[in-house]
């Protein structure tokens, strides 16, 4: 246990970046939900990631707007295909995101076998690096979301197949780099899961259990010094769980 590792100037920086990521994902994880991919975040994010590595093995210090720009390239291009994809073959659309999925992971695999630090890089782009997020770090990435919510907000189900895959894939691009590629997909999936049987407020429900569940998240992980984005995505489980639950009772009470 680290008692010293519950340092606010710490852990606010990760708790907003945690916010960041909600902001976009609560919303678009419900219409991923209710078009029934739910692996679309998956297969998006690690795409983006094959981005990021790509844009390392170029480069030994690739500057920030290179490596945005490769993973935004990439997540794109892999949103487009999903697009393309739904609409030719929509029967089969979970199994060719799935396809998309494993096919990234093994590039990005590939991408990593000559590098000497690929197992921690590998590690990092899944598991991410939230506890040390600095406050430079986020002023973009807010700018982005902010833009993000405010066309979701504006045109929400009136966006077309390749409005939504576009607005996801940069969502995802932003996303990916500051919490990781199972955060990115937990954040999505549960909060929408845990709250589709609430009648009402749903959407603040669900902005809860994503808000806690980082806030709880990081300050275990700090207190007993574990891999922060396994333990927020743990957390965030749980609290789904009791959060699907209480719906269950509101429901049938």
């Amino acid at each position: 246990m680290n008692s010293a590792g519950l340092d606010v100037s710490i852990l606010l920086p990760a708790f907003t970046a945690g916010l960041i990521v909600a902001a976009t994902h609560v919303p678009l994880g419900m219409q991923v939900l209710a078009r029934g991919i739910v692996f679309i975040d998956l297969a998006v994010a690690q795409v983006a990631g094959v981005g990021v590595i790509l844009a390392h093995s170029l480069a030994d210090e690739p500057v920030a707007w290179a490596v945005q720009g490769a993973a935004l390239a990439t997540a794109l291009a892999g949103a487009l295909l999903l697009t393309w994809t739904e609409k030719r073959w929509p029967e089969v659309q979970e199994a060719t995101i799935g396809t998309v999925f494993v096919l990234a992971a093994s590039a990005g695999i590939l991408l990593l076998a000559g590098n000497p630090h690929g197992a921690e890089h590998l590690k990092d782009l899944l598991v991410g690096q939230i506890l040390w997020v600095t406050p430079a770090e986020l002023a973009v990435p807010a700018t982005v979301t902010a833009a993000i919510l405010g066309a979701w907000f504006a045109l929400g189900e009136r966006l077309k197949h390749v409005g939504f895959y576009c607005l996801f894939a940069l969502s995802v691009t932003i996303s990916v780099q500051l919490v990781g590629v199972y955060l990115v997909f937990a954040n999505l999936i549960v909060p929408a899961l845990a709250t589709r049987n609430f009648r009402r407020n749903r959407l603040i429900a669900a902005y809860t259990v994503g808000a806690i569940g980082y806030a709880s998240g990081l300050a275990v992980s700090a207190f007993l010094d574990l891999p922060s984005g396994a333990v927020i995505v743990w957390a965030m489980a749980l609290l789904g769980v009791a959060c699907y639950a209480g719906g269950q009772v509101n429901r049938t009470g």
